[in-house]
């Protein structure tokens, strides 16, 4: 009999970022027992990365802007790959979101008139990003942070969930461990919130810590849910290149909002010779028109420098590989030259001190170097639009972890809306879910056994694998052959070395015993990487056409009949099984929306 603690709850979220938190606020403001449970500490979530701000139409800037547009900015940013029922719904409610966060605590930066300020971001038609300087994230952790607090919700900090436990079809709880210890731990719960964010560390560069290793979509999975758009990884522009130790930090977008450009080792604007059919009638076409738009602020054409981020990093991509890359491996991002050193540090004092400190560059007298880093996971759970529910009975998803708001690319921005639009109904719709059950589903004490055997089996087996040596070995093989550029060639030679990785993780021996063995933490993290990374290959082999984050050298151009399905992933008798099934079409009143310039 394995040796566990229990703890008995309505509705369990995991990960205690934006989404979670504000998932953990509204189930247990609708009366149920909730409980958070994070793999690391309370407020050290990557929604801190989330620096430029929170993408909602308030009109604050431009009285103009409204729903409809955002609406507009997101499909079309998504490739028209979006859930449209959910972009819709975020378009709707992100500004009521917005205000909600204000009234609870969040300090934002302000209009001459004393209204909620709102930058330019890449994608959006108008300056739509409410901010705090460049630490948006920061501050909506803290905001939603001390309100969970506030409600008294019971936080298991430092605990990781291994498994998904089940009642026949309907969820039943969760099986986790205590990082601390090792001590197992199970949550008896008819609903579950996923909330635990993306993948990045399946990557070699990336803009994401220890924690993002795919644990939300594997869980999902193994449960018995649906993965969709598995092949869209979305890899930022611009992150750190030099020193080698803080390669793939983010730069936020926020430096090109605020008027930072990018430049070749030539010194030139190179952005202009990218400019694709979709974004060229709303974006200007010379050097001197886009430094307009830094002058007349009423002038609705954009800078090249801000196109939607699948654009803009494999524009950088094709200037490093032609040779024209600054001197570390990336492009140049100057923004010393077009403002003055006191608005650089009020308006971006976090990238102010980060570039001083980690790569002694002062960015109010010298260019950036940036480089694209893996950032965000655009496929993830498939989820119901209205309520954020699984294909799996009880099991709900929200943020980065579900798939459908961004479709074949997120805008900047748009991430932190989506945290409060869909964490809040994640968290409504597990309580009313868990309310209605007229019986409670049982945790089977047999299968909490069998798991804690497979956890602990890394100390047991003969084999002499380091998990540290397979990270690094996955991490290589994703970065080489499934990164911004992919070829059916090298995405088969990827299936083949995951195969061989997977194997090799049944060897997997880790010493010492359960208490602080990072290790043992990192051998189990190694099922939940594998399993998205095998997910994410064998999508982009499947989708044959260049869409958004997916840039297929063998299917250059756009598939229109491939606009109109997903490609979706299920676990059948352990093996992946992967499917293309039509999206439901665009209603006629939105698609005349997407005409409009």
């Amino acid at each position: 009999m394995a040796d566990y603690e229990s703890h008995t709850f309505d509705v369990v979220v995991i990960g205690a970022g934006g989404a979670g938190l504000r998932a953990a606020i509204e189930a247990s403001a609708q009366g149920a027992r909730t409980a958070l449970v994070c793999k690391s500490l309370l407020g050290k979530a990557h929604t801190v990365m989330a620096e430029g701000g929170i993408a909602a139409a308030l009109g604050n800037v431009y009285p103009e802007d409204n729903w409809r547009v955002h609406f507009r900015d997101t499909m079309r940013g998504g490739k028209l790959l979006n859930n449209w029922r959910m972009v819709q719904l975020q378009a709707q409610e992100a500004p009521d979101r917005v205000h909600e966060l204000e009234e609870w605590g969040a300090l934002f930066d302000r209009t001459n008139d004393g209204r909620i300020l709102q930058r330019d971001f890449g994608g959006h038609r108008y300056a739509r990003l409410a901010h705090v300087g460049d630490r948006t994230g920061l501050e909506m952790i803290r905001t939603l942070q001390h309100h969970a607090v506030h409600r008294g919700i019971d936080v298991f900090m430092e605990c990781t969930v291994t498994r998904l436990l089940k009642d026949g079809e309907r969820i039943a709880g969760a099986f986790a461990y205590w990082r601390e210890s090792g001590r197992f731990v199970v949550f008896d719960a008819p609903a579950v919130v996923l909330a635990t964010g993306g993948i990045g560390k399946a990557y070699k560069i990336t803009s994401n810590s220890w924690e993002y290793t795919g644990d939300g979509h594997a869980l999902a999975l193994w449960a018995g849910a649906d993965l969709i758009d598995m092949e869209f990884v979305q890899f930022h522009p611009t992150g750190m290149v030099w020193p080698p130790s803080v390669r793939g930090i983010l730069v936020t977008e926020g430096v090109r909002g605020d008027g930072g450009i990018l430049q070749n080792a030539l010194g030139d604007r190179f952005m202009f010779r990218y400019i694709s059919e979709m974004f060229r009638a709303e974006t200007a076409d010379t050097e001197e028109e886009a430094d307009r738009w830094y002058t007349d602020k009423q002038n609705a054409r954009r800078t090249p420098d801000l196109l939607p981020r699948d654009e803009v990093a494999r524009a950088i991509n094709s200037e490093i590989k032609e040779g024209r890359g600054s001197p570390h491996g990336g492009v140049f991002l100057d923004i010393a030259s077009r403002r003055s050193a006191d608005y650089i540090r009020r308006r971006l004092p976090s990238m102010y001190h980060q570039f001083r400190q980690l790569a002694d560059v002062d960015i109010t007298k010298e260019p950036m170097e940036v480089g694209p880093t893996c950032h965000y996971m655009m496929g993830g759970v498939r989820v119901d639009a209205v309520s954020q529910a699984s294909t799996v009975p009880g099991l709900f998803a929200a943020g980065e972890v579900a798939a459908g708001a961004h479709g074949a690319n997120r805008l900047g921005g748009n991430s932190l809306s989506d945290l409060l639009v869909f964490g809040r109904r994640a968290g409504l719709y597990a309580a009313e879910y868990a309310d209605s059950l007229t019986s409670r589903p049982v945790v089977d004490p047999g299968r909490v056994d069998e798991l804690a055997g497979e956890d602990l089996r890394p100390f047991d087996t003969a084999g002499s694998e380091n998990p540290y040596a397979i990270q690094q070995d996955l991490q290589e093989c994703m970065q080489a052959l499934v990164g911004i550029i992919r070829t059916e060639d090298e995405l088969a030679k990827a299936i083949e070395e995951l195969a061989v990785l997977g194997d090799r993780v049944g060897r997997v021996r880790v010493e010492g015993h359960r208490q602080y063995n990072p290790g043992w933490h990192l051998a189990l993290d190694l099922g939940p990487l594998l399993t998205v990374s095998e997910c994410i290959a064998r999508a982009a082999w499947q989708r044959r056409e260049s869409r958004g984050a997916q840039t297929r050298d063998d299917y250059p151009t756009t598939d229109p009949e491939l606009g109109k399905v997903n490609v979706v992933v299920r676990q059948r008798a352990g093996e992946l099984d992967v499917a293309v099934e039509p999206r439901p079409p665009l209603p006629d009143d939105l698609q005349a929306l997407l005409e409009n310039q």
